[in-house]
């Protein structure tokens, strides 16, 4: 095994961005389940406020949210220079949720409800890690 292009998942931190605290707490176990440290907010606000010092790696990202939707969050997120490049996996019930996670330049996007496979497989690919884990 070359531990050059291993990561473990504990090193990566998941930003979990949702209004909805079922889905907020399922979402947050099943990646802590997988090794992920998982920071959680339950909306754009919260998120802005979680992304500084020490910003994550990665962020989940539901569009409708109060507060500050998703599309505020993104926005004001890409204007600050030290996290504009965190890469974002947008989560929506919204039908059209693939055009809109295109134009706020998320890396990917999932309807909900999705399959959990799909979920950690793009989570897994948003960091570089696709080949990391064996067996599912």
């Amino acid at each position: 095994m070359s531990s050059a292009n291993f990561q473990h998942p504990g090193s990566h931190v998941v930003l979990v961005v949702d209004d909805d605290p079922d889905i907020l707490e399922a979402l947050s176990e099943i990646l802590e389940a997988e090794g992920f440290e998982i920071r959680r907010a339950r909306n754009g606000k919260e998120a802005l406020e979680r992304l500084e010092p020490d910003p994550p790696q990665l962020i989940l990202l539901d569009l409708m949210m109060p507060v500050m939707d998703g599309w505020e969050f993104a926005q004001r997120m890409r204007q600050k220079s030290s996290v504009a490049r965190i890469p974002i996996i947008v989560l929506s019930a919204d039908r059209n949720v693939g055009s809109k996670a295109t134009d706020i330049g998320a890396v990917g996007h999932l309807a909900k409800p999705f399959e959990l496979n799909d979920l950690l497989d793009m989570v897994r690919r948003s960091l570089g890690q696709a080949h990391a884990s064996t067996g599912r």
